[in-house]
């Protein structure tokens, strides 16, 4: 953050200081008192099972100078209504304090997160560039990372996610991007949204919130997406594989899951070879690739970060390849097109392979009065895609009056059952976990790694089910 007096700080967000109004304030804004190093200032949350007051004392031991709070409590604070809406002001005015900043806003039913580490490892070969850790993607990620800017950053990109319409709208005018991106409109949070044309309107908002003169970024992917910046004052590129599209992908290959293909837009033409598994990230790839153009990167120092670059984000698509066996563990979250497109990947490594297929997958959430329909729809996709087993988790309308002669089909009730499966797993073959998060498939995850690792020892036999296998880094 740019320096700056707690008293003017008050000011901005309009708060009472008890404190020093001379106290120079530059560091970080942490919600999360264990994550306060010296210097940084606590923001006291109050959420559905904590409140961050009860740990302002905890943040002042670790080093906090400054605490923004909504209630008295001890040490130097800032007192609002509204500790969301406080910190809101300030990122406002910081973002239109840092005049040659260049803020990039990127929303979508997937794809988010990759996009933004995608496009992370591109724009930092060119200036300093800030990005949110994981998916701090909502009402206190997006003010906390452009409070992270100070008058050296040249880039930040943001995600935007919403719960409800409105969202997207709310942190577009906090961020006020130069460069809106929209993946896809899919079916993620169908049942908040109700329909797929609301979904649209609701991803749509940072593009009509862009100024005059911005740049959207638009995906070829659905038929919502292409449209949303109709009508509007802005430079619009859209990218895909289609041969109109102003940013796209030729010549693509896969190879052990890996997508290479020629980077093709009015500049010039580029050979890309990803280091992150799937066919689906030449999209986000593209999306990447589209914005860092627009902001006049190289074509050529594009490619090359898009090569660089490798996996960033915990549990999505981590590859795992141990004593011949290869788990894909993708259990941070699912919806039906990231699931379709994970057991795409799924059969091309089998197929390399030339091992058995596995697919354990998890129920998909929020898909509202579409659920039954939907998670059926991936059981015969799966089936179609002719996996060897696959191994249904928390919902039964997966395998609903599914058979097939080729796919081995599974239902359990929940991950710690479906260890049971994991002893029938041989050399070669290849393993996909995938879930809503919810369903705690990352402990699933670490029950394969574990059996995997332990097998070539030959430490493990027969029934390896009802395991307690623990989050890595979780509080016992």
């Amino acid at each position: 953050m740019i320096a700056m007096k707690a008293g003017d700080v008050a000011k901005i967000i309009e708060g009472k200081l008890v404190g020093n109004p001379e106290t120079l304030i530059s560091g970080k804004f942490e919600f999360d008192s264990r994550e306060i190093q010296k210097g940084d200032v606590f923001i006291a949350l109050i959420g559905e099972f904590k409140d961050g007051h009860d740990f302002v004392s905890d943040a002042i031991n670790h080093g906090a100078i400054l605490s923004i709070t909504s209630k008295e409590v001890v040490g130097d604070h800032i007192l609002v209504p509204d500790v969301l809406v406080a910190i809101s002001k300030l990122a406002n005015y910081l973002r239109e304090t840092l005049k040659d900043l260049k803020v990039i806003g990127i929303t979508g039913s997937q794809g988010k997160t990759t996009t933004k580490d995608l496009l992370r490892s591109v724009l930092a070969l060119s200036g300093e560039t800030i990005a949110p850790p994981g998916s701090y993607n909502n009402e206190i990620g997006v003010p906390i990372t452009l409070l992270r800017a100070d008058a050296r950053t040249r880039y930040c990109i943001l995600e935007m996610g919403a719960r409800h319409q409105g969202d997207i709208a709310r942190l577009t005018q906090i961020a006020q991007p130069d460069v809106g991106i929209v993946l896809k409109v899919g079916l993620a949070h169908l049942g908040e949204f109700g329909s797929r044309e609301n979904i649209a309107r609701t991803k749509g908002e940072l593009i009509r919130g862009l100024r005059v003169g911005a740049t959207a970024i638009l995906g070829t992917y659905d038929e919502f997406t292409p449209n949303l910046a109709s009508g509007l004052s802005l430079n619009v590129i859209h990218f895909g594989e289609k041969p109109n599209c102003d940013i796209r992908a030729a010549d693509i290959e896969i190879k052990g899951g890996y997508a290479s293909f020629d980077l093709v837009a009015q500049q010039g033409r580029e050979r890309v070879e990803l280091q992150i598994l799937g066919e689906h990230q030449i999209a986000n790839a593209l999306a990447a690739a589209a914005a860092a153009i627009s902001l006049g990167i190289d074509l050529r120092l594009v490619a090359e970060g898009l090569s660089q670059h490798t996996a960033q984000s915990k549990w999505r698509m981590e590859l795992h390849k141990i004593n011949e066996i290869t788990l894909i563990n993708d259990s941070y979250n699912s919806n039906p097109e990231s699931c379709k497109a994970a057991i795409e990947t799924l059969r091309q490594l089998s197929q390399e392979s030339g091992g058995r297929s596995w697919a354990f997958l998890g129920k998909m959430h929020e898909l509202g009065s579409e659920s039954n329909k939907l998670h059926k729809e991936i059981g015969e996709f799966a089936v179609n895609a002719n996996l060897d087993n696959l191994v249904a988790i928390g919902d039964p309308s997966f395998t609903e009056n599914l058979s097939s002669k080729s796919t081995q089909v599974s239902s359990v009730s929940d991950w710690n059952s479906a260890t049971e499966f994991l002893s029938r797993i041989e050399p070669g073959d290849v393993v996909l976990i995938k879930g809503s998060r919810a369903e705690k498939l990352d402990q699933l995850a670490n029950a394969a790694l574990e059996f995997i690792e332990k097998r070539h020892y030959g430490s493990v036999s027969g029934d390896v089910g009802n395991w307690n296998i623990h989050e890595k880094g979780e509080n016992k």
